[in-house]
């Protein structure tokens, strides 16, 4: 027991002893701070060298823009020096001061005679030009009298002077009197003469025409009820020969007592349409008499067309009356006109032209001798 005893003696001094001794405290702190002062060194060297490499990176950066930069300034030296050698060529290639002298006097002079060319050539085209003008009045002129002649056209004809007259008025010519005095008789006397209504006279005509197909009444006919003439025959003896053949032969005799009449004929059904087509064939050839100007076609289509109206058609129908007053009334109207003679006026214009003419060679004519008389000095 006592060797038991011994040891909890010795443990238990061992023990106060452990816990009677102090913890070192001092030595883990330094070495923390140290621990912390390199990381706040290493994060600072790790900024700075962050910082430097930036630093180095844009100074690449700038390096690189001023090459670049001196790179093309460099191009633009040696675009310089090109373009300079070029103007250097160029200048030598230039004449000299002399050389331009002579070259700018001989522009001038050759400016000088373009100058005296553009008015020759106006002078010439000048006159070529009244030249047209005056022909091109003669053609109006012989147009005016082909209108007049072959359509009686008057207000075309008018309008055809009166551009002939302006043209005579343009070229301020005192020799132009009379030529221009024959143009303006003959426009008063185109303004005077009444232009037919040919168009008016052609349309109306062919409204008739289109009521021809609504004339349906004939003339009164006589309708045969099979009886005998005046009942001459006795009743009840239509067994006897002399009455059988009476009844016959009465039917083909008639007593009219109004004789003074003209007699007409009895229309059947098919003999209508053959009046209206020949109605219709008359108005249509009055139609084209108003036209052409044909006064005499014209009047005797429309006296045809009165005379089928009046001789197959019922005078007393109100259709057929009206279009009988229409036809009287359109056959009145003139279709033909009174036109003036241009032969005067054309001479007029036509021998001012020749007049023109001549004094135009009259005065050439003195030119062209000094011309000749400078031929035979220069040959020797």
């Amino acid at each position: 027991m006592s060797e038991t005893a011994l040891p909890k003696d010795d443990v238990q001094p061992a023990l106060d002893a452990q816990v009677e001794t102090p913890p070192p405290a001092k030595e883990p702190r330094r070495g923390n701070g140290l621990a912390i002062v390199a990381l706040l060194l290493g994060a600072a060297g790790v900024a700075i060298g962050g910082w430097g490499v930036w630093q180095v990176r844009h100074l690449q950066s700038n390096t690189q823009q001023q090459s670049s930069q001196v790179q093309a300034l460099n191009d633009q030296a040696q675009s310089l020096k090109l373009n300079e050698q070029r103007l250097t060529e160029r200048l030598a290639q230039l004449p000299g001061a002399d050389e331009l002298a002579e070259r700018q006097r001989l522009v001038t002079q050759l400016q000088g005679d373009q100058q005296r060319l553009n008015q020759r050539l106006e002078t010439v085209l000048g006159a070529s030009r009244k030249d047209w003008r005056l022909a091109e009045a003669e053609h109006l002129l012989r147009l005016a009298s082909l209108r007049l002649s072959a359509l009686q056209d008057i207000s075309s004809a008018q309008a055809l002077v009166q551009g002939a007259d302006e043209i005579l008025r343009e070229q301020n010519d005192p020799g132009s009197f009379a030529a221009r005095e024959q143009v303006a008789k003959t426009l008063v006397a185109l303004r005077s003469t009444e232009q037919p209504d040919r168009t008016g006279l052609f349309l109306r005509l062919g409204a008739l025409r289109d009521q021809v197909i609504d004339l349906t009444e004939l003339a009164p006919e006589y309708k045969d009820r099979g009886e005998s003439l005046l009942g001459l025959t006795a009743d009840g003896d239509g067994a006897s020969r002399w009455a059988q053949w009476w009844d016959k032969v009465s039917r083909y005799i008639r007593i009219d007592f109004n004789a003074d009449k003209n007699v007409k004929p009895l229309l059947a059904g098919q003999s209508l349409s053959q009046v209206r087509l020949a109605l219709s064939l008359a108005l249509e050839q009055a139609q084209w008499a108003a036209l052409n100007g044909q006064a005499a076609v014209y009047t005797q289509a429309l006296a045809e067309a009165r005379d089928v109206l009046k001789g197959n058609f019922n005078p007393d129908n109100p259709q057929s009356k009206v279009m009988l007053e229409q036809v009287a009334e359109l056959s009145k109207e003139p279709v033909t006109v009174q036109t003036p003679d241009l032969a005067g006026t054309l001479s007029a214009v036509q021998g001012y032209l020749e007049r023109r003419n001549v004094n135009a060679e009259e005065s050439v004519k003195p030119f062209a001798k000094p011309a000749g008389n400078q031929a035979q000095e220069a040959t020797p």
